[in-house]
C-alpha cells in the first residue's frame, strides 16, 4: 500500500502527517478456493475444550461482581480454575487417543487446546469435510475445510471447537488515518487530540493523583512497536515512556507492518491514559482466529494482565455457514467467550472496540467476489469479540473543546460531542463494491449471546439479547472515502514510523478506556473483572435520577441503523461517554488540567 501525504509544519517539533489513501491493507478477506489439496499436504488446526459446569460459572462470576456476596472479587488462580471448570484429564486423554488412532499427531500446548496436525487425506478422512487451497489478495495461502465437518465421536461428544481451518480472516483492527486537513493537536476546537487533552476534556484524575501504578495494561494485535515511536510521542507531551514488554505468540509479527500501526495507537493512547501502569503486547502474527484465540490463551496462563484492550473485530454473521462454504464457524465465538469468562474470573476485564462501520458492519457474501461488479449494500451485524458478554465494548464520538488554534493556550475543556455516521463514496472496510457503508461507531444486536444480568439495570431496547456498546469515548471521523467531512470531525495523534499522524477510529477509544480501567485498579487497590457490572450499576443509578454525573448523555447520533437518546442507553454510543473522577466514585480528587501542567504532563 502507498501513502500519498501531506505534511504540515509544526510550530516547534516536528511534522504532522495526513494520509490521502486509495487502498487500504484488509485484515477482513475471504480467500478463493481452487483445487483439492493433495493428500500428502501437512495441515493443522487447533481444537478448542468447552469449558465445563458453565451454569456454576456464570452464577460464580454473578457473586464475584456482587459487592454484597461473600465471593465479590475473590478471583480464581489459573489453577483453581482449571480445577473447577476444565475438561477432567481423563476425558481429554480419550479425545487425544482417538484422534491418534485416527492417524493425527496430537499436542496440548494448555488445558484449553490441542493443537492436531497431519496430512491433508488423514485429515478429512477424521473430520468428514474436503479440503481445498486457497489464496488470499494478500497473496497469503491457506487450506480450508469445505462444506460441514463430521468431527469423531469424542470431539462432538465433548462438544469441542475445530479452529484454523476457516477460508476467510474475519478480524480486522479499527483505526484509519485521518484525511482531514487539520493542522497539529490543540490548534483548533476539533485536534488532532493528544492523550492529555483527552484526559483533560474527559475529566480523567489528576496525574498527581492517579497514573495507573501498580496496574498493568494487556494490548493484544498483531505487529510489534518501534521504541523511537513511543519516546516521540509521550516526549511530545514531556511525559517518560511507559514500560513496554513484548510476548509474541506463534512466532508475532515485525514492527512496522500495516496492523502494527493499530498497535502503536493502542500502547500510546492506554498508555497516556495510565502512565504509571506497565503495558504487554501480547503480538500474533495475524489476525486469524487461531492466533488470537492462542494469544488468549496465553493471557490466561500467564495472568499478568489487569485489564486487556482489543481494536480488532468481526462481524458475527461472517461466522455463520452461509460465508463458510457451508461451514457453521460460530462455534469460534464460543471458544472466545469461554475464554473471556475464564479471564473475568480471574479478574481480568477485556476490553474492545465495536467497530467503525456504525451499525452496518457487513457486506454480503457476494461482495467477496472479487469479479463482482456489483453485490448490494451494507448488512447490520455487531462485531466480536465486543458481542461477548464477558467484554466491554466501547464505542466513540466526535469530540469539540475550547481549544482555539493558540501555540501557547492548550486549554482543552470540554465543551460537546457528536456522533453522527457520515456515509461513505466506497466500502473502505472490506475493499469491495459494496454500496451504503458508513463511517461511525459501531452498535447493534448479537445473534449469538443472551442479553446479560447487568444490561436489565437500564434498558437497551432488545430484552432478548445482548446489544453493543456499553460505553463510548472519543474515537473522530472523516476517513479516506467519505463523501464529506463534518466540520465536527476530529482526529487522535499517533506516532509511527518516525512521523506524526492523525488517526481516527474506535481503535483509539477502546484503549483510552483500559488506560481508565488501570487507574480503577489503583484506585480500588484490586482487578476489576468483568467492569459492566461496575459500569451498568452507575448508569442504571445516574438513569434513575441520582446526581452522579457519570456518562455524558443526550449526544446526538446515528450510526446507519441506530439513533442516539435524549437520555438513557442507546446503541450507537451505549451509556455514554465518561467523566473520570465521577466514573471512578472520586468527586474530590482533582481532574487531568490543561495539558503539559503538573496534573496532566
Amino acid at each position: 500500500m502507498k501513502w500519498n501525504t501531506r505534511k504540515l509544519a509544526l510550530s516547534g517539533l516536528a511534522l504532522f502527517s495526513f494520509a490521502f489513501s486509495t487502498s487500504h491493507l484488509f485484515a477482513a478477506e475471504k480467500a478463493v478456493l481452487t483445487a483439492r489439496a493433495q493428500a500428502t499436504t501437512q495441515v493443522g488446526f487447533d481444537v478448542y475444550l468447552p469449558l465445563q459446569h458453565r451454569d456454576q460459572l456464570e452464577q460464580l462470576l454473578s457473586q464475584m461482581h456482587n459487592a454484597s456476596s461473600s465471593q465479590y472479587h475473590k478471583w480464581l488462580t489459573p489453577q483453581e480454575f482449571h480445577a473447577r471448570f476444565d475438561m477432567d484429564d481423563s476425558s481429554v486423554s480419550v479425545i487425544k487417543q482417538q484422534l491418534s488412532n485416527l492417524g493425527l499427531t496430537v499436542t496440548q500446548p494448555s488445558s484449553h487446546r490441542l493443537h492436531i496436525t497431519g496430512d491433508a487425506g488423514t485429515v478429512e478422512r477424521a473430520l468428514g469435510t474436503t479440503l481445498k487451497t486457497g489464496k488470499f489478495a494478500s497473496g497469503k495461502q491457506v487450506v480450508a475445510a469445505t462444506g460441514s465437518l463430521t468431527t469423531p465421536s469424542a470431539l462432538t461428544q465433548a462438544n469441542a471447537v475445530v479452529s484454523g481451518l476457516s477460508s476467510m480472516v474475519r478480524m480486522r483492527t479499527h483505526s484509519f488515518r485521518s484525511a482531514k486537513n487539520t493542522p497539529d493537536n490543540r490548534y483548533g476546537p476539533t485536534g488532532a487530540y493528544w492523550f492529555t487533552d483527552l484526559k483533560q476534556a474527559y475529566s480523567f484524575p489528576s496525574y498527581k493523583a492517579y497514573t495507573g501504578k501498580g496496574a498493568t495494561i494487556g494490548i493484544l494485535m498483531a505487529g510489534d512497536y518501534n521504541p523511537p515511536d513511543m519516546d516521540l510521542y509521550f516526549g511530545h507531551e514531556k511525559l517518560a515512556t511507559p514500560k513496554i514488554s513484548t510476548v509474541n505468540i506463534n512466532g508475532g509479527a515485525p514492527p512496522l507492518t500495516a496492523d502494527a500501526f493499530e498497535t502503536h495507537l493502542d500502547i500510546q493512547q492506554s498508555g497516556g491514559m495510565a502512565p504509571g501502569a506497565s503495558i504487554i503486547l501480547y503480538n500474533v502474527p495475524n489476525l486469524s482466529d487461531d492466533n488470537l484465540l492462542a494469544a488468549l490463551d496465553q493471557i490466561l496462563s500467564d495472568n499478568k494482565a489487569d485489564v486487556v484492550s482489543m481494536s480488532f473485530g468481526a462481524p458475527e454473521i461472517f461466522y455463520t455457514a452461509a460465508f463458510n462454504d457451508g461451514v457453521d464457524f460460530t462455534d469460534n465465538l464460543r471458544a472466545y467467550d469461554d475464554l473471556f469468562a475464564q479471564g473475568n474470573a480471574q479478574g481480568i476485564t477485556f476490553v474492545a472496540s465495536t467497530g467503525d462501520s456504525g451499525g452496518l458492519s457487513a457486506v454480503p457474501l457476494a461482495c467477496f467476489d472479487p469479479t463482482a461488479t456489483s453485490c448490494g449494500s451494507a448488512i447490520a451485524s455487531a462485531q466480536s469479540p465486543s458481542t461477548s458478554p464477558h467484554v466491554t465494548a466501547v464505542g466513540g464520538t466526535n469530540l469539540i473543546t475550547t481549544s482555539t488554534g493558540s501555540t501557547t493556550d492548550l486549554n482543552s475543556a470540554y465543551v460537546r460531542e457528536s456522533a453522527y455516521a457520515d456515509p461513505l463514496a466506497f466500502d473502505i472496510f472490506f475493499g469491495t463494491v459494496a454500496t451504503g457503508s458508513v463511517w461511525g461507531s459501531g452498535g447493534g444486536d448479537s445473534i449469538l449471546y443472551k442479553k446479560p444480568i447487568y444490561q436489565y439495570l437500564v434498558n437497551t431496547g432488545n430484552n432478548t439479547y445482548r446489544t453493543t456498546p456499553d460505553v463510548s469515548l472519543h474515537m473522530g471521523g472523516c476517513p479516506n472515502g467519505v463523501v464529506s467531512c463534518s466540520s465536527d470531525d476530529s482526529a487522535d495523534a499517533e506516532a509511527y514510523d518516525g512521523q506524526l499522524v492523525g488517526v481516527i477510529g474506535t481503535s483509539a477509544s477502546a484503549p483510552d478506556f483500559a488506560g481508565l480501567t488501570a487507574l480503577a485498579v489503583q484506585r480500588y487497590g484490586q482487578r476489576m473483572g468483568n467492569e459492566n457490572y461496575y459500569l451498568y450499576t452507575l448508569a442504571g443509578a445516574q438513569f434513575l435520577g441520582l446526581p452522579l454525573n457519570v456518562f455524558h448523555t443526550g449526544i446526538p447520533g446515528d450510526n446507519g441503523a441506530f439513533h442516539t437518546t435524549t437520555k438513557g442507553y442507546n446503541r450507537v454510543l451505549g451509556n455514554g461517554t465518561l467523566n473520570g473522577v465521577n466514573y471512578l466514585l472520586s468527586p474530590f480528587t482533582p481532574a487531568a488540567g490543561i495539558p503539559q501542567t503538573p496534573s496532566n504532563p
